[in-house]
Order: structure tokens, then C-alpha cells, then sequence
């Protein structure tokens, strides 16, 4: 079992995110503390965000008392809605949240159950929970819950394992449902500074995305289409409008939280322990696969993106250990599209081992080669002539894009 475990300052925003699960039939409330349960059962996040103030003071030395935890189980583990309860309770009473009013969610939007939990680090008297060594001490209470109801240690996962969410399976139908299991908690659990970054991420759970803007009735807007990507990287099905998986889809909250994330990585420097891991293997890496292999093993995925001469020109490093994503360039002139380029122009091209998430990477005797790629934003004008404005505001509303000339390919992840 993984926890993950994140401070921040808007209560309502991690109570709203939970919340919506819950009214939209993905998932349900497990327990609370000091929270008032209303009579019909149908809790909502602005009564819920007062409960938890009564027992906080206006005064407070923190500038991020909230705190949101996610326990992930191994996927092979079959946990009652009881027992994940229990767990939920006991792993906050052992971090020292027991006395705190708290909330725990069952999420059921993506095949592994797991469960959020709420609470706040501000007591009553308004000192605060301690946090001293709250990851260490995290990882204890872990190891201690796993050997009590028997459950896949986190140690004997792959780096990232845990995280692992499905990638779209075009044969298995539904793909509005699968496009959103994947948007909706990768935007929420990672972290990326551009679109290309974004595009890069999402390309390895077989998901497309493209920035469209238009004038409608003269008003200028800019709205994002999601798409589903079968193991060619040929665009499946109609073409989802952002709207579709909610504002937090979007383009505005999208540039919100890339604004966030830069933050965030600028300030615990995640990206030095990245460059490390990369430069490591690169001693070593005389092709591609030898460096895809490598860095998988680190828990790293390697997107690249090549021309029609074959020449990379975009390099993007998705580190599922840090959850961040970063362009070559941003770790340095070393791991960009041009160095890489050069480093392996001696040596004969290779097509990338298929990357199945969950999976050990093969050996030498059982790679199997994936075919080209197609470029994440190539070929739009076909897919999306079919689109239309409608009058349901301006994120609905987009434009037929023009259709490109060339093909371009990426290697990623594929199922």
C-alpha cells in the first residue's frame, strides 16, 4: 500500500474534489470524525468545510492546514468498504489526526480502489499536529496496517506500480468513461509546466489531446478535445469535448495548476533527483531501448518524438517515483532532443519495447517492437470536421483546426 500524503490551503477544494466522486456515482463516503452527518445522508462540501472550521481558530501559524492523504492498495488486494474504513482511521490516529475532524472517501473511478482521506493539521488551541518526519513515520504505520491484513507490501512493487492507472482500451468500448478515469486523476497526481509536457504524459495511457481555438459569434476562445488513441496512435471514436469530464478539464484550470506545478517543482527541487536517475543511465545507454529500459526499471518513462527523417525533436521524462514531468531541456542541454539526437546518431535505430504499465519490461529474448507513431497532434483536421459549435458556452464551442500535411511520430507507452 502507497500513501501519498499532501498540504495545501483550500479545504473546500479537497473536500469539493472528493465530494464530486461521491455525487457522481464513483464514490462514497467511508467514515468521518467531528463531521455532522446530515439526516437524509447526502453530504455537501460548504456544510461540510463549517464543521471542520468549528474546531479551527481563525488564528493559525501554518499557511497550509489542510492535509490530503490518498492510500492506494496493490491492485491484487480485495479489501472490504470495512476494512478500507479501518484502515482509513487507524493510519490517521497512528500520524496523529485522530483528535482532527476528518472525512474518508472510497474512490471507484479507476479499477484499483483506494481512499482518500481530509483532515486538517490545526488543533482546537490552534498549535498544530506535528510533522516532524511525517513521511518516515508515514511509511511505518504502512508496513505495520500491510502486515495486519496481509496485504502486498508497497517495498515489493516496482517503482510507480502503485500509481499505475489503465490505459485506454479502445476494443473495450465506453471511451468517454476510460479518457475520463485517466485525465481526471493524472492531472490531479502530476505534475507538468506545459501542454507538451501534458500531451507527453497522457500519450502513455493511449490519450490524445489537442488545444483548439475559434470565434464564435465574436467571442474568442480556447477549449481543449480529448480523444482516445488505439496502439497505432490513430485517433478511436468521436472526438470529447473537455466540458464533457468537467471545468477541471479545461484550459484555464489546466494553466492553473501548471502555474502550481512550476511552482512546486522550483521549490522542492524534484527535478535534481530526476537528472540524476537519467544521467545515470545515460553512462551506460548506447540506444534507445537501452535507456527506455533502464529508466523504467527507475521507475522513468522516456517519450520521444521524431520527424519524418527521423530526427528526434522532443524528449519528455515522466519520473512516476516524483509524479513529475519534465521536457529534456529542463533538466539540462545534456537530455535534450539535440543531445539525445547526437548520442545515438552512431548507433543503429531501434523501435521502442512495448511499454505495458503493471508489467516487468522484457528481456532481450522476448522484446517486441511497436509500430511508428503518430504524432499527438497531427492528423487533427479529420478527426475533428465532425465538430460543431453549440450553444452550451464558450468550451463547447470549437473549430474545425486545418489539417496538417506531415505525420510525425512518438514513442510512449502502449497497450
Amino acid at each position: 500500500m502507497v500513501a501519498k500524503i499532501n498540504h495545501g490551503s483550500n479545504l473546500y477544494g479537497a473536500l469539493a474534489y472528493n465530494q464530486q466522486k461521491v455525487d457522481e456515482g464513483l464514490g462514497k463516503i467511508l467514515g468521518c470524525n467531528l463531521v455532522l452527518e446530515p439526516a437524509d445522508g447526502r453530504f455537501n462540501a460548504y456544510d461540510c468545510v463549517e464543521d471542520f472550521e468549528r474546531f479551527m481558530p481563525s488564528h493559525k501559524r501554518t499557511k497550509k492546514p489542510v492535509v490530503h492523504i490518498s492510500l492506494n492498495p496493490h491492485p491484487d488486494d480485495k479489501l472490504t468498504d470495512a476494512q478500507l474504513a479501518y484502515i482509513g482511521r487507524q493510519y490517521l490516529e497512528r500520524l496523529g489526526y485522530g483528535g482532527q475532524p476528518y472525512m474518508i472517501f472510497k474512490h471507484e473511478d479507476i479499477d484499483r480502489q483506494h481512499i482518500h482521506l481530509v483532515t486538517t493539521r490545526v488543533k482546537t488551541d490552534g498549535s498544530l499536529v506535528p510533522d516532524k518526519f511525517e513521511k518516515d513515520r508515514s511509511n511505518r504505520i504502512v508496513q505495520q496496517l500491510e502486515s495486519e491484513f496481509n496485504l502486498i507490501p508497497a517495498k515489493g512493487q516496482k517503482q510507480g506500480e502503485a500509481w499505475q492507472l489503465a490505459p485506454v482500451d479502445v476494443s473495450a468500448g465506453n471511451l468517454k468513461t476510460q479518457v475520463g478515469n485517466v485525465i481526471k486523476p493524472l492531472s490531479e497526481m502530476y505534475r507538468f509546466q506545459s501542454f507538451a509536457e501534458y500531451r507527453a504524459l497522457l500519450s502513455l495511457y493511449n490519450v490524445g489531446v489537442e488545444k483548439v481555438e475559434g470565434d464564435n459569434k465574436g467571442h474568442k476562445y480556447t477549449g481543449l478535445v480529448y480523444s482516445a488513441l488505439d496502439a497505432d496512435g490513430n485517433r478511436v471514436g468521436k472526438p470529447l469535448k473537455s466540458s464533457l469530464f468537467g471545468k477541471k478539464s479545461g484550459v484555464a484550470h489546466l494553466e492553473e495548476g501548471m502555474r502550481k506545478s512550476g511552482e512546486a517543482i522550483k521549490a522542492d527541487r524534484s527535478t535534481a533527483g530526476t537528472k540524476g536517475i537519467v544521467a545515470e543511465a545515460l553512462k551506460s545507454a548506447h540506444t534507445e531501448n537501452d535507456l527506455r529500459t533502464a529508466l523504467r526499471d527507475k521507475g522513468i518513462d522516456m517519450v520521444l518524438r521524431r520527424n519524418d527523417a527521423g530526427r528526434i525533436y522532443g524528449a519528455t521524462f515522466i519520473d512516476h517515483n516524483s509524479r513529475t514531468v519534465l521536457n529534456g531541456s529542463r533538466l539540462g542541454k545534456e537530455f535534450s532532443a539535440n543531445a539525445l539526437n547526437e548520442r545515438f546518431a552512431d548507433y543503429p535505430q531501434q523501435k521502442p519495447v512495448q511499454d505495458i504499465p503493471n508489467a516487468p519490461v522484457p528481456d532481450d529474448s522476448t522484446k517486441q517492437q511497436t509500430p511508428d507513431l503518430s504524432g499527438i497532434g497531427d492528423a487533427a483536421g479529420s478527426l475533428f470536421s465532425i465538430l460543431t459549435p453549440d450553444a452550451g458556452g464558450q468550451e463547447n464551442n470549437l473549430p474545425q483546426p486545418k489539417r496538417r500535411k506531415k505525420k510525425k511520430r512518438r514513442y510512449g507507452r502502449q497497450m
